[in-house]
Formats: C-alpha cells, sequence, structure tokens
C-alpha cells in the first residue's frame, strides 16, 4: 500500500478535499493510506512551542529544530515508511513536476513536512536530507495545501486508481506537452454570447488516425503557445537524441 504522512501544525485539515473524488474513494478502498503527524506533539515543553525567533534577526518566526527533528523521526519509523522519501513544501524548492509525481507513486509512499512561519531551521534539512520541492512561483500561508497537491498527483497515479488505465499517459506534462482540447454533445452548441461553436469536423469524422494527429498538433500548438519554456525543452531534449 502506497502511504502519505503529512507533518503538520494543523492535522485537522487533513484529509480535507483528499477525502473526495477519486483520492477518497480510493483511500477508503485502502489503496492509499494517510497519516497526519502533529509537530506540536513533538513539542518539548508544557507549552507546546514549536517555533523560536530567528538567530541574526529578522521578521517572523523559525520552526524549532528539536521538536521538528523528533516528529521526523517518529513519521520515519511508522509502518513502511522507513525507506519513504522526505520532502519540505517550501517556495524556494525544486518545481514538482509530474515525472516527479510518477517515481513518487512507484515507491512506498512520501513523507511530506508542511512549513509554517517563516521557515524551518536550515540544519533539519540537512540531517534529514530534506528534498524541498515547490508547487508554483508563490507564497502560502503554509505547506498543508501543497502537500494535498503532491499527495493527489501520485494517489491518483496508483494502479486502480483511474477508471482507465490510458487515461494518465495522454495528460498534460506526461510527455512533455500540454493536453489537447476536449469536447462533448451537444455538436452545436450556442453561447452566452449569441454565437454558435461546433466541434471541430475531425472529431466527429470517426477516422482514428486523423483524430490522433488533431490531438498532436494541437498538443504542440497549446503547449508552443502557452508555455514557451516546455515547448523549448522539449526541442532541446529532441536535438540531444540526434
Amino acid at each position: 500500500m502506497w502511504r502519505a504522512t503529512a507533518l503538520t501544525l494543523f492535522p485537522a485539515m487533513f484529509p480535507g478535499p483528499l477525502g473526495e473524488s477519486l483520492a477518497g474513494k480510493a483511500l477508503r478502498e485502502g489503496r492509499w493510506a494517510l497519516q497526519a503527524v502533529d509537530i506540536r506533539d513533538y513539542a518539548r515543553d508544557r507549552h507546546g512551542t514549536v517555533d523560536d525567533a530567528p538567530f541574526g534577526g529578522g521578521a517572523g518566526m523559525v520552526m524549532k529544530p528539536d521538536v521538528l527533528s523528533a516528529a521526523l523521526e517518529a513519521a520515519s519509523a511508522m509502518p513502511g515508511m522507513a525507506e519513504a522519501p522526505k520532502m519540505l513544501l517550501s517556495p524556494r524548492g525544486v518545481p514538482f513536476d509530474q515525472a516527479r509525481g510518477r517515481r513518487l507513486a512507484a515507491g512506498p509512499g512520501v513523507v511530506l513536512v508542511c512549513g509554517r512561519f517563516e521557515g524551518v531551521d536550515e540544519r533539519v534539512i540537512e540531517a534529514h536530507a530534506l528534498e524541498e520541492v515547490s508547487v508554483g512561483d508563490f507564497v502560502l500561508s503554509g505547506g498543508e495545501i501543497a502537500a494535498m497537491a503532491v499527495m493527489d498527483c501520485c494517489v491518483r497515479l496508483l494502479p486502480g486508481v483511474m477508471g482507465e488505465p490510458h487515461s494518465a499517459s495522454e495528460e498534460s506534462f506526461e510527455d512533455g506537452l500540454l493536453e489537447y482540447p476536449h469536447y462533448t454533445r451537444p455538436a452545436s452548441w450556442v453561447g452566452p454570447d449569441g454565437i454558435e461553436r461546433r466541434v471541430p469536423e475531425v472529431l466527429v469524422s470517426g477516422h482514428h488516425g486523423r483524430v490522433a494527429e488533431w490531438r498532436t498538433r494541437q498538443r504542440e500548438e497549446i503547449t508552443r503557445r502557452r508555455r514557451p519554456d516546455l515547448w523549448a525543452r522539449r526541442s532541446t531534449q529532441g536535438n540531444e537524441l540526434k
């Protein structure tokens, strides 16, 4: 079973949205397990102190190394978590992507540290070899929402979670391209602007080869237009293989 452990000051936030839809169904079916560890349980004083002022001055507080380290040790000792990668959700982390999610989903699980305040003591990151990952170039109040995003990415890739086994292989980012446009009935639809919009003729032609070609062209064009960084990376990789 794939296991996810979240170290957080707000364990009641979990499972949150992960208790619904595909992830929630898979959780109830026992395809994966989720454990929320309250970092405050490992505080060393009667006040439950988990943070302190930063050395060198500055705004905000920093999560204490002794408290967080104890929580990490306890999480790693949980069943099935000894070999699980340990990640810190951080705005300065390496961007989390579909490829990293697929590698995580193929392993035993993941331990996710949900940062708060100004950050965590750097010594904990070094001592526990935490992999810092980011879900985007923006700042959240804490790592909980980012941790849920990482979990959801991994869970939907687990065997039996998605209805169609081939669905994931056609999604955005799987091969460096964004996904093609989707259409359904009715074939002709008039929007609130009064304009009639029809489904592209190729999609109702019944010609599977032409449909596949159209979808490939659409993926390339959308990626080139909306994510030139992905397109440039794909082009570079293609040249390296020649």
